[in-house]
């Protein structure tokens, strides 16, 4: 049946409005090491952080796809490696009744903010339980990285919407 009821009156499915909704929030993946543990307590050096920032986004079928914002971050001492921690936070979105590049803005900007506190606090977590003082990733901007992406796109001539979602796969 294609018709929705509403106050008891049938409403086409087509005249539905259009809805951005959070399904489901989770870890995928968490990765900490601290391959010189436990002799890289007693280093005395400024540590250095390398951080490096992915987004993937994976269509699951019509109306749903999966966003993995994934944060590692390496702290070295002097030329050993403090720790690496890597962590892969995932949310189910789910996206009706939206124009392609409505869909494509709020996979790149509202999916990764909404992502970002779960895997900021996480990580934080992580490093202080690992014995290191506490490491506040701070905020980033993701309709600036989206804008900068949809730059790149119009450069290499693409302007296909959801250029960065994966095909589904097996799920």
């Amino acid at each position: 049946m294609s018709d929705e009821t509403t106050n008891g009156a049938a409403v086409p499915a087509e005249a539905t409005a259009p809805a951005f909704t959070v399904e489901k929030i989770y870890v995928k993946d968490v990765s900490f090491e601290v391959p010189g543990a436990p002799a890289i307590y007693s280093e005395n050096v400024q540590p250095e952080l390398q951080l490096n920032l992915n987004q993937r986004v994976q269509r699951l079928n019509d109306t749903a796809f999966e966003v993995v914002l994934t944060v590692t971050l390496t702290c070295k001492a002097g030329d050993k490696t403090a720790y690496v921690a890597e962590v892969q936070q995932a949310g189910v979105f789910g996206l009706v009744g939206l124009e392609p590049q409505a869909i494509d803005g709020l996979l790149g900007t509202q999916c990764p903010n909404i992502l970002f506190p779960y895997i900021r606090q996480l990580l934080s977590d992580l490093i202080q339980a690992g014995g290191f003082p506490p490491f506040f990733l701070q905020p980033i901007n993701f309709d600036g990285l989206y804008a900068e992406t949809l730059r790149q796109r119009a450069e290499q001539g693409g302007q296909g919407e959801l250029a960065n979602v994966e095909p589904a796969g097996n799920v």
